[in-house]
């Protein structure tokens, strides 16, 4: 494996990613700036995400909060409604207490080292790192999953890189691969992102990467099978029911547990079955049940949604309603710009066409 281009590859590579990024990388996007609020605002957004769909999310963000000041004094809502769509909501509300923390502890003052950056809420090792190389010029390594592809093809590194061993053995690598120089960081850092999104991606375009010569993978055939894939599992199906409960011009929605799946958002109430809705019916008021809508599939990273939309109009109100409790009436125009579920919002969508 250890033939002379592998060997030339490891010693030039940092000068062949900085002189391939200079000439052929993305050099039009908005986040590419020394404010570290901004390039944070991005990194985060990009977390599982791609550019395309960050784009014009990351625009009216920065049109309502400018400024870790102007996020910090915000509302958990105001942020989770911006985000909505975007998905990942704990994101969006990590980024809301790192805002909190960099004013609270840092004196609103962003911080530039990476150990002190990877303290804030949402903020990994390589998130760090990257906020650090482009808004400070610090010599960090990053490791995200373009980058992992990178590496595991152009050192022929096998074995499924969110493995611990596996993952490891890349940061070594990574931290060995970086310039001396660290004036070439946010060159370098953006190339190594370039080149995986844009060169070395499901299906590379080798002929045009600036390390084919010493890739392992190029060389020996292997770009189908490097990166190794996350063994498989098979994807769990889940079932719910979505009461579309009108009343007027109003519909009922409920506040998500602060933790886990659509975490702080309003939603829709979701019930087991029919016999759970007329005893929501019954518990409300007085209305009818009207037939179900065409099912709606949500995928998450880890199962499948399968959601029954219920529409329910109710007449008549309790004196006494229990479930207000829990949730709350909202004329639909004013919930559709709240923070919603994306499959949530698009059933109220159809509600108000």
């Amino acid at each position: 494996m250890f033939w002379r281009g592998f060997a030339m590859l490891q010693d030039s590579f940092a000068t062949r990613l900085v002189a391939w990024q200079e000439q052929h990388g993305r050099h039009d996007l908005p986040w590419q700036v020394s404010d570290p609020y901004r390039v944070w605002l991005s990194e985060i957004m990009l977390q599982q995400t791609q550019v395309t769909a960050v784009l014009g999310y990351y625009a009216r963000f920065l049109q309502h909060f400018p400024d870790v000041a102007s996020l910090a004094a915000a509302s958990a809502d105001e942020v989770l409604a911006l985000w909505s769509g975007l998905g990942y909501y704990s994101r969006a509300r990590n980024l809301h207490k790192a805002a909190r923390m960099v004013m609270d502890e840092f004196g609103g003052r962003f911080p530039d080292l990476r150990e002190d950056i990877q303290r804030l809420p949402g903020v990994g090792r390589s998130t760090a790192a990257a906020i650090a190389a482009f808004a400070f010029g610090r010599r960090e390594t990053i490791l995200d999953g373009n980058v992992k592809r990178v590496l595991t093809r152009c050192f022929g590194i096998s074995g499924f890189p969110g493995e611990k061993a596996v993952e490891n053995r890349l940061w070594t690598l990574a931290e060995s691969l970086l310039p001396a120089d660290a004036a070439q960081m946010t060159a370098y850092t953006q190339g190594l992102m370039d080149l995986g999104a844009t060169v070395c991606g499901r299906k590379p375009a080798c002929t045009v990467c600036p390390m084919v010569d010493g890739c392992v993978a190029a060389r020996q055939g292997l770009t189908h099978v490097l990166p190794t894939p996350r063994p498989k599992k098979a994807v769990p199906t889940r079932h719910t029911v979505m009461l579309l409960a009108q009343h007027g011009d109003k519909v009922w929605l409920e506040r998500r547990p602060p933790t886990g799946i659509w975490g702080g958002l309003l939603s829709l109430p979701e019930l087991a079955d029919s016999a759970a809705v007329e005893s929501w019916l019954a518990a409300q008021g007085r209305g009818d049940v009207l037939p179900s809508w065409p099912e709606l599939e949500h995928v998450f990273t880890h199962f499948r949604l399968i959601i029954t939309p219920v529409p329910v109009r109710l007449d008549t109100l309790h004196a006494n309603r229990v479930q207000e409790t829990a949730g709350q009436w909202l004329p639909v125009s004013q919930a559709l710009d709240a923070g919603l579920p994306a499959p949530v919002k698009r059933l109220l969508q159809r509600l108000s066409a």
